[in-house]
């Protein structure tokens, strides 16, 4: 039988105790637990620094987890804060106080829109921006403050309907295969992702934008509603917290272009949250929990993070 000198070189090492120094792929026998162990990257949540605000069905924006915004939410308050990776500290006000709103851009470029309105946002103040044609809360957003694009939400009825906005007007889109409202998006107005929401129940499924259609992709494995998201694209996106049933929930889905696998669970589980950043360097922020019955200033942080697992 070949041991691991036979195939890669190299020997196991036998240690009293897990190294302090090591990287990913190491490998090696602690003779204190009489274990084998290796060291690896996952994707972990952690905890950081509280909002100023507690609040739920607000909307963020932001390139990382060290970069991000957010702003509105329940009660319709006009607030904004900005996060840099440690602390929050207070934005402009935006003009008009609004709850399930969408977002879309960086912390210092972003954009807001729901109810027929939109503001801009340039890392000090809000501006107006063109009037959505159809008038809708309860959506989600795609792209940057000059490029969104804005899909599904209550209007009449559950919307099915997407808009893209070039920093002044905003035009009609492609419409999606499945009309829905509480759901999460990512990506770009030309590479965008819809996942989850709800119709008279929370779905699972996927739709991915190019431009100009909508496609179906891979489901995901958590039906779920009231969640949030981020990703720079259509192929590499995430889904976080959300409500299943009657509950909030803490499960983490990473999305590959066409199947979602799962991830680190928040440390919080909750629902009607806000997300910023990428699938590898996420931000969730805000929400609601049934157990409290209160909104929430809590933060988390996703990123990559070293682990020594036992094999």
């Amino acid at each position: 039988m070949a041991d691991l000198k036979n195939i890669k070189g190299i020997s196991i090492q036998t240690l009293s105790s897990d190294p302090a120094n090591a990287v990913t792929g190491d490998m090696w026998y602690n003779t204190t637990s009489c274990a084998f162990k290796c060291f690896r990257t996952s994707l972990i949540w952690t905890t950081g620094g509280a909002m100023a605000t507690c609040r739920c069905a607000l909307a963020g924006a932001g390139a990382s987890n060290t970069a991000a915004l957010a702003f509105g939410g329940f009660p319709s308050t006009t607030c904004t804060e900005s996060y840099n990776g440690t602390s929050w500290t207070a934005g402009g006000a935006m003009f008009t106080g609004k709850c399930e709103t969408a977002g879309a851009g960086t912390n210092t470029a972003a954009l807001s829109f729901s109810n027929l309105c939109t503001e801009s946002y340039n890392g000090t103040s809000w501006t107006a921006g063109g009037t959505m044609a159809t008038c809708r809360k309860a959506l989600a957003g795609a792209g940057t403050n000059t490029a969104a694009l804005a899909f599904g939400g209550i209007s009449a009825n559950c919307c099915a309907c997407t808009e893209s906005y070039n920093g002044s007007t905003w035009t009609a889109g492609g419409v999606m295969s499945t009309a829905r409202y509480r759901l999460a998006g990512a990506g770009t107005n030309t590479a965008a992702l819809a996942f989850g929401g709800c119709t008279t129940a929370a779905v699972a499924c996927t739709e991915s934008y190019n431009g100009t259609s909508w496609t179906a992709g891979g489901a995901m494995s958590c039906a779920r509603s009231r969640l949030a998201g981020a990703g720079a694209s259509n192929t590499a996106a995430l889904g976080f917290g959300g409500y299943v049933g009657a509950s909030q929930v803490a499960c983490t889905e990473s999305y590959n272009g066409s199947t979602w696998s799962a991830a680190g669970a928040m440390v919080t589980a909750r629902y009607n949250l806000a997300g910023a950043g990428t699938n590898t360097s996420a931000l969730a922020f805000g929400g609601f929990t049934n157990a409290t019955f209160f909104s929430l200033t809590c933060t988390e942080s996703l990123g990559l993070t070293g682990v020594v697992c036992q094999l």
